[in-house]
């Protein structure tokens, strides 16, 4: 069988159907629609340091049969995956660590395939080859995937990829009827607790959930608000731009669920989630008032009335934060891979990532040990 790989500019230069049959539509992230979004808007490409480097395995009919999200990146920034340090170590060494080959969604730390393999399972091992020989090619000092969907870590591990692990704090849903049953899976001190947050949070608030047509251009405006100062404080500067929500909501609004606090008729806070097939993944929040527990009420507590309204099995609540072990979301493993092309430089980083994972192991054991469920079965 013949395979060609083939590098393109953008996925927006991908037909929509081609990119999708191998992305699937259980993950809005690696979809045609959210990454052509990230193009179009000027949130990656021109000076952001994200330069669209899709790579395309074609059969013998030229037809896309396996693809890879892949940006050539001129910084570490937006990842959520830290190698600053790996990159100053190469630099002392005299070596160049930028530009590097970044399989990845920008700014998004949510799980999900890496390897867009439709029906060809087949083809992983000349997808992760492929990148393998852009980087040697072109003088890059490495490739890195992250936040790879767990089913496909043993085919980067089997290309000798080296692995990198660190964790989330998700939210799973044990076919819970509704909140109130939630509360009732936890001990009585943290169900109470909660139970009090929420009311302060809700004092004076009117909330609503928003998605689809509900998303009007007015309630996009306010949560660019929010997104920009939360931003600043965060990054520096908002990795997004204004158009970005604008061709969301467009395009995509179906797979957005977008919850605003409104104090007075004016919105003051919002939070945005996209909606996966069994996932509920939250990615950004902002406030224009400092009243206690609604980062929490908004954030947290509705994803978690939503995941279960909607029958989903989880939330993704983002990256960081063991605030969010105290409100029922528990520790969980994600993971990377690195291909780093200097022997000598990948020996050094393969010894620190084998301590590193070891130390992670050992976290997540002792957090899952202070999780707010009950420990046994009477309370």
């Amino acid at each position: 069988m013949s395979l060609t790989a083939r590098i393109h500019s953008s996925v927006g230069s991908i037909a929509a159907e081609d990119w999708d049959r191998l992305a699937g539509a259980d993950n809005p992230f690696v979809g045609h629609t959210f990454l052509s979004v990230l193009e179009e808007s000027g949130s990656v490409g021109g000076r952001s340091g994200w330069t669209p480097l899709p790579i395309v395995i074609e059969d013998e009919s030229s037809r896309p049969a396996a693809a890879l999200p892949a940006y050539l990146k001129s910084h570490s920034q937006g990842e959520y995956v830290f190698d600053h340090a790996w990159a100053d170590a190469w630099q002392r060494a005299g070596g160049d660590y930028y530009p590097k080959l970044q399989i990845s969604v920008p700014f998004t730390p949510a799980t999900g395939p890496r390897l867009l393999l439709g029906d060809r399972p087949d083809l992983a091992p000349a997808l992760l080859s492929s990148a393998e020989q852009i980087a040697a090619q072109h003088g890059l000092s490495s490739v890195h995937a992250t936040f790879i969907a767990p089913d496909q870590v043993p085919l980067f591990e089997e290309a000798g990829w080296l692995l990198r692990s660190d964790l989330q704090f998700h939210w799973e849903n044990r076919d819970y009827a509704g909140f109130e049953d939630f509360l009732g899976a936890l001990s009585s001190a943290k169900r109470k607790n909660l139970r009090k947050e929420r009311a302060a949070a809700q004092e004076g608030v009117v909330i609503r959930a928003l998605t689809g047509a509900e998303i009007r251009p007015e309630h996009w405006d306010a949560f660019w608000q929010f997104y920009q100062d939360t931003g600043a404080r965060k990054w520096g500067r908002p990795y997004l731009t204004r158009s970005a929500f604008d061709l969301m909501g467009e395009r995509m609004a179906d797979r957005i669920l977008l919850v605003l606090a409104f104090i007075d008729g004016q919105t003051v806070a919002g939070a945005l989630n996209f909606i996966g097939r069994d996932t509920l993944y939250g990615r950004y929040w902002g406030a224009v008032v400092d009243k206690p527990f609604l980062h929490f009420e908004l954030c947290y507590y509705q994803a978690i009335d939503a995941a279960i309204a909607m029958g989903l099995a989880r939330v993704e609540a983002g990256a960081q934060g063991q605030h969010k072990l105290a409100r029922g979301y528990e520790p969980v493993r994600t993971w990377s891979a690195h291909h780093i092309v200097d022997p000598g430089f990948r020996r050094a980083v393969a010894d620190f990532l084998e301590r590193e994972r070891a130390g992670v192991a050992q976290d997540q054991l002792l957090l899952g040990q202070h999780t707010p469920y009950r420990k046994d079965s009477v309370d």
